[in-house]
């Protein structure tokens, strides 16, 4: 049985940065068109329609464009207001924390502001707002989230006609009245692959791939994992697979690799050769703030 023990540098860093810039003319809306799913609801002023302008656009950064309801239009951000660019005179934006937890603010000229604010309510010692106080109320946090398949939930706050609903699984309703905001934006960590270089055996018969070993760090939210190729030939082909020996799936089987942690490697039938390859998969936080990194990967097999 041998080892081989690979050290390099660090395999690691953000992959991938979104960089959000405010737009200053209108795009297609990625708002989903379908008739029970760009919907709002509010019991002074009924339907808000997030698809019926065309233009409001969901990001990691935030959303902009208008909406449109029996009270005017509802701007979601100061660039691409209703009469163009006013950030001039008045900056606002309905912002996203990137993982799909809105806060910041809307507009609508009939009622003012409308409040997307998302946090701790319990623990904000401010209470500046009456929707700051009301949230209290309601529970330790409110506001307004999307979820990882793109479908809003949660309340939004005006002083004036108060909460504005965008799901109706808040108010228990859905039964008897189907609405829901959904985006085809969804919050997605960066993923990165590394390829190792051929490795020989020197095994004539194929080498029996047995067990991967590895050092580095995995920092909270995000992920490594590892997939193996093996050949007879030093030229490949090269057909990197996972636990149940498809190029859909990793080593561990779920979840992702612990430093120092021996990850036996299955479908044995599959990685015999004399030559192979190793692949490391690294994934950021949603956040695409940390990343995983990878500094020496060990490799054991027998004869």
């Amino acid at each position: 049985m041998k080892s081989l023990i690979i050290y390099g540098g660090i395999l690691g860093g953000i992959f991938a940065a979104l960089i959000f810039a405010p737009a200053h003319a209108f795009a297609a809306t990625n708002i989903n068109s379908t008739s029970s799913q760009h919907w709002a609801w509010n019991d002074e002023i009924g339907w808000i329609d997030f698809y019926d302008t065309g233009n409001v656009i969901v990001s990691s950064a935030g959303l902009t464009g208008y909406a449109s309801s029996s009270a005017g239009n509802v701007s979601l951000d100061c660039h691409t207001s209703p009469g163009g660019n006013i950030c001039g005179s008045s900056n606002y934006q309905a912002t996203n924390d990137g993982a799909g937890k809105l806060s910041g603010w809307a507009w609508n000229s009939e009622y003012g502001w409308i409040s997307f604010f998302w946090g701790d309510a319990t623990a904000d010692s401010a209470a500046t707002s009456t929707f700051t106080s009301l949230c209290r109320s309601y529970g330790s946090e409110c506001g307004v989230s999307i979820n990882s398949s793109g479908t809003f939930s949660g309340y939004a706050w005006n002083d004036e006609i108060g909460w504005i609903s965008f799901n109706c699984s808040n108010t228990s309703s859905c039964g008897t009245s189907q609405y829901s905001v959904a985006t085809a934006w969804v919050s997605q960590p960066a993923i990165g692959t590394i390829d190792s270089q051929t490795f020989d055996t020197g095994v004539p018969g194929g080498a029996q791939m047995n067990s991967i070993l590895w050092q580095g760090s995995v920092p909270a939210g995000t992920y490594v994992n590892f997939q193996i190729a093996v050949s007879n030939s030093s030229s490949g082909p090269w057909n990197f697979i996972g636990s149940d020996g498809t190029s859909g799936t990793y080593y561990p089987n779920g979840g992702s690799a612990t430093p120092g942690t021996t990850i036996p490697l299955s479908n044995y039938q599959l990685l015999t050769g004399r030559y192979f390859r190793y692949r490391v998969i690294l994934q950021t936080n949603v956040l695409e703030t940390v990343s995983p990194s990878v500094s020496n990967v060990i490799v054991n097999w027998s004869p």
